[in-house]
């Protein structure tokens, strides 16, 4: 047990299943059903984003063509655990993420007006958040008893170009979702300790 476990308000089996113990996979196994798709997103949506903006958009990838145009944009190493993995999200951000804004905060709707008079601090404010809101859709996954492998090795220029045409969306992250398959990892990596990345001042 560490502290961590000891002061948190849920129990010693859930903290490891989401944080201590929880990995990154690299082989799956199993099968992810719509309704385990549609939970991992209503687990997804209570995090907090500025204003509520709540930018990330999450496409699933189910179909085998689909699945090919989007292996053929990973690098080699994500390719075989991402053709085989049960379901894949690509996670993006909507580029017009301020025009539902009347959706997200009908009761204020003044700073609206900043983001659309400097496109590119509503680019910076819709990735940032929508990164955000990606932390919360991985611990989601891990919440519903499944791994999640992320990963950044792609064109996300390419994956842009074949799923999000319109140019509404950007893509930042690709993930793999299902239960860990055979040596779905290999030696835990090390984690820095709180006195080398924490200080109070």
């Amino acid at each position: 047990m560490t502290i961590a476990h000891e002061e948190a308000v849920i129990d010693a089996a859930a903290v490891d299943a989401i944080f201590a113990e929880a990995r990154t996979a690299n082989s799956f196994a199993g099968e992810v059903t719509d309704e385990q798709a549609r939970a991992i997103y209503e687990l997804t949506k209570f995090g907090p984003t500025a204003f509520n903006s709540q930018p990330l958009r999450v496409t699933y990838v189910r179909s085998d063509d689909a699945r090919a145009k989007l292996v053929d944009t990973l690098s080699n190493g994500n390719k075989a655990k991402t053709a085989s993995a049960p379901l894949v999200a690509v996670l993006s951000y909507d580029t017009d993420w301020q025009g539902q804004w009347d959706k997200f905060l009908p009761a204020y709707g003044a700073p609206k007006a900043m983001y659309d008079a400097d496109p590119a601090f509503a680019a910076a404010t819709g990735n940032n958040n929508a990164h955000l809101q990606a932390g919360y859709f991985i611990l989601a996954v891990r919440s519903l008893g499944f791994a999640a492998g992320p990963m950044t090795g792609a064109d996300f220029s390419a994956i842009d170009a074949e799923f999000f045409p319109a140019g509404d969306q950007k893509s930042f992250l690709v993930v793999n979702i299902g239960q860990p398959g055979p040596d779905a990892w290999g030696e835990a990596k090390p984690k820095f300790a709180y006195d080398d990345v924490v200080r109070t001042v």
